[in-house]
């Protein structure tokens, strides 16, 4: 299996674990307030990370430089989105608030774009449309009663700030996602459970707290830590376009807990959003191109062109060490990762 291949797995198996969330804490989450719901979430996708790093110390190690990054991210990503998605799912409900989830597609999309110079080429464009038109097509014949919800638009905000959190979480390539989702998860715990607490909200019954923390450990903690390292491998942009798969299995969670019927839209949907990620699956980018000499540490394998370095014992897998690249040129396929940041 190529980088590019696992890249997508990762990025597809994220959108499973994510998607999956929404009508699950529409049923089990009722018990608890909107910060204390978020708070426990983010709690049990900390104790995924810390559990998935065998060695603690790992998880304090290269941490101190990227405490302000960790911070911003940890208040964005794991304090105020999943706020405001909260609110929003219990205003909208779990079918439309799965469809507003989309919109991180296009956020993310941009902010790569924009910001870091990410290449994006017709075929990317072309599948993420696909993607969102998909989504858009499942609100037809569907009775909203009041229009649009203002919950809509809080999941929309949501899915805005989770879009610049991964973008910055993309900055921070010499740590383990697992050390990153653990910092972001327990610093957003943290601020959401205290912000409960302040504002007097009930914190849930044991049971709801229970579920709240195994939906968090999975669909938040497996999640994250999956979708980090496709980023790696895959981009900031591609990513996004697969992860906006996990609209669609929330709609169609909420579809198998009786909340909405099957419709000719939901169908018509499901087969653009399919067309989409097909268009990621297939994608081929290959250039010749120029990488400069160059030392730094990041998680790597062994079987790119790249880290062919030797080690004095065998090592299989990913790793993370110091290490050098002499100047290369040669041509293969590859995604804007940190290897590939060159212009187009």
């Amino acid at each position: 299996m190529t980088a590019l291949q696992r890249g997508f797995w990762f990025a597809l198996l994220a959108a499973l674990a994510f998607g999956v969330t929404t009508p699950l804490i529409a049923a089990l989450g009722g018990e608890a307030g909107p910060w204390s719901t978020a708070g426990w979430l983010y709690l049990g996708s900390a104790l995924f990370a810390a559990l998935a790093e065998r060695k603690p110390r790992a998880l304090v190690r290269g941490v101190r430089k990227y405490v302000p990054l960790l911070a911003a991210i940890a208040l964005i990503g794991g304090m105020l989105a999943p706020a405001a998605y909260v609110i929003g799912l219990r205003d909208a409900g779990p079918f439309f608030a799965s469809l507003a989830l989309n919109m991180e597609a296009p956020f993310s999309v941009a902010i790569a774009a924009v910001a870091f110079h990410e290449y994006v080429n017709g075929r990317v464009v072309a599948a993420m449309l696909a993607i969102v038109a998909g989504a858009s097509l499942l609100t037809f014949g569907q009775d909203t009663g009041t229009g649009l919800h203002a919950g809509v638009l809080l999941v929309v905000a949501a899915t805005a700030l989770w879009a610049f959190d991964n973008a910055l979480s993309s900055r921070l390539g010499e740590l383990d996602p697992r050390v990153t989702v653990f910092w972001k998860s327990a610093g957003g715990a943290a601020l959401s459970l205290l912000t409960g607490m302040l504002l007097h909200e009930p914190a849930g019954t044991p049971a709801t707290v229970a579920a709240l923390l195994l939906i968090g450990a999975g669909g938040y903690g497996a999640s994250l830590v999956l979708y980090l390292r496709a980023q790696r491998t895959f981009g900031v942009a591609r990513t996004a376009s697969v992860f906006a798969t996990a609209p669609f299995i929330g709609a169609v969670g909420s579809f198998a807990f009786g909340k909405t019927a099957l419709t000719l839209p939901g169908i018509a949907a499901f087969v653009a959003m399919a067309g989409g990620v097909y268009l990621h699956a297939t994608e081929r980018h290959a250039h010749r191109h120029h990488h400069h000499a160059q030392e730094h540490t990041h998680p790597h394998r062994h079987d790119d062109p790249h880290h062919d370095h030797a080690h004095e014992a065998a090592v299989l897998g990913e790793h993370t060490h110091h290490h050098a690249h002499g100047e290369l040129e040669h041509t293969h396929e590859h995604a804007p990762d940190p290897e590939h940041s060159h212009t187009h």
